[in-house]
């Protein structure tokens, strides 16, 4: 392999250039011990024109897997490109989950034409799934698991699940539910092999299960996969009916969405429909940054007249404006940390447990001593650099007030909007740092004018 490059991309090199030379067997051959992942990052690395004769040459019982594995774009320009026997085979085979998020990407057109030509069971299955809202546990889930009863005893449960294993996308975790489908039980493979054959499975298994609602938000199925180590979590609808399941593979791609479209928000750029922000066109890039920009750029106008409503400060003492980028930046700097802490703390429900106030209180704390800190660095400079104790102090004193606000409202704001309900990730490093720059500017100012009239300039 070529140092520095991954096995996608030496495969989907040797792959072009088999199909440029018309070798599909030697292809065919490449393809066939890859695994699927790097097979499918592999054909979305090729060009357009090649990516369908590629797949086309992939094992039929792998296409399947290789083709969830592709970007939504690519899954795209397939369905664009094979034969409509084709795509309808292989949208029948697909997880009902893999199904519904590549539905969730085709226009509706032809999405309403591939439902129509699914089998019964298969349409009905997808139906239900899009019936959800978006992000939800419904939309995530599939009903791809294994159900039995209590009164199974081990060994019909491990003939049941040797029959359904090959259709079902997990066999680690074994759900119980009665005649109604109401989830009464969990077991796992493990504790089957090892129960003895003629054990009834409602004495073995586990009454005490942990689920999640169709109408559970995306994030909070993460938290209790993360939290209780599952493989996967049942879903249940109003009436505890087993409905599906979400297996961690899933819950992995929603962390990585999530994580993305926060990290989005902090930079302030408007998150879109898809995280592959690289491959998108410069204006949707730059429709995504621009709206932000102008409300920060608004906001900042607030800097400038403050500025110009002290003036008369300046004029007097002009050294004072040497100081007034120092001063904005480092209470930027300070709310930015606050902020990016209480964010992630309300992310990872760290938080929680503190409570709201005492956050809040102990950022205001950290951020006076931060304050102070600086300060003593700060002062000695200033009094040095303009000669002037008023200057110093006005440095000084401005610091540690812009610090405490900033730590302050870095920590209140993000709970703030968590509290009505908005993302908080929204109240974000640039708008935390556009806020402190007006409030900083004025409490720097400000104390200069007061400095100045009561010991005047010297």
């Amino acid at each position: 392999m070529v140092e520095g490059s991954s096995v996608a991309e030496v495969v989907a090199r040797q792959l072009e250039s088999f199909l440029l030379a018309g070798n599909y067997d030697g292809a065919k051959l490449l393809l066939q011990p890859v695994q699927p992942v790097d097979a499918a990052e592999a054909i979305g690395l090729l060009p357009q024109t090649r990516q369908a004769l590629a797949f086309r040459l992939l094992p039929k019982d792998g296409a399947i897997e290789v083709y969830e594995y592709l970007d939504s774009e690519v899954q795209q320009s397939l369905i664009e490109r094979l034969r409509s026997g084709e795509v309808l085979e292989l949208v029948e085979q697909m997880s009902p989950d893999d199904r519904v998020r590549l539905f969730d990407e085709l226009p509706a057109k032809v999405v309403r034409d591939l439902l129509t030509r699914l089998s019964p069971a298969e349409r009905r299955v997808t139906a239900q799934m899009l019936g959800y809202g978006s992000g939800t546990a419904g939309r995530l889930m599939t009903n791809e698991f294994i159900d039995l009863k209590e009164f199974h005893s081990a060994a019909q449960a491990l003939d049941i699940v040797r029959r359904r294993a090959k259709d079902t996308e997990t066999v680690y975790s074994l759900y119980i539910t009665d005649a109604s489908r109401h989830l009464t039980g969990i077991l796992s493979l493990r504790d089957l092999v090892t129960a003895d054959p003629e054990d009834r499975l409602g004495d073995v298994m586990t009454r005490e299960v942990v689920s999640v609602a169709t109408e559970a938000d995306q994030e909070e199925v993460a938290r209790v996969i993360q939290r209780y180590d599952f493989l996967a979590v049942p879903v249940v609808d109003r009436e505890q009916r087993l409905v599906g399941i979400i297996t961690v593979d899933d819950v992995i791609d929603v962390i990585q969405q999530e994580a993305t479209r926060d990290l989005y928000a902090a930079g302030a750029v408007q998150a879109g429909d898809d995280d592959d922000y690289f491959r998108s066109s410069l204006f949707t890039i730059a429709r995504r940054r621009v709206v932000w920009l102008l409300v920060l750029l608004v906001a900042n106008t607030g800097t400038s007249a403050v500025i110009a409503s002290e003036q008369g400060v300046l004029k007097q003492v002009v050294m004072l404006a040497a100081f007034i980028p120092l001063l904005i930046g480092t209470g930027g700097n300070v709310g930015a940390q606050s902020s990016t802490v209480v964010i992630r703390g309300l992310s990872t429900q760290r938080l929680q447990s503190l409570g709201a106030w005492r956050a809040v209180g102990r950022e205001t704390l950290a951020g006076a001593l931060l304050g102070v800190l600086m300060a003593l660095v700060v002062v000695p400079w200033a009094w040095q650099m303009g000669g002037s104790v008023l200057v110093a102090s006005a440095a000084g004193l401005s610091l540690v007030a812009i610090a405490t606000l900033a730590a302050t409202a870095g920590a209140a704001l993000p709970l703030l909007f968590s509290r009505l309900g908005l993302d908080p990730a929204l109240m974000s490093a640039p708008f935390i740092t556009t806020a402190t720059d007006v409030a900083g500017v004025f409490i720097y100012l400000r104390t200069a004018s007061w400095l100045l009239s009561r010991f005047g300039s010297g």
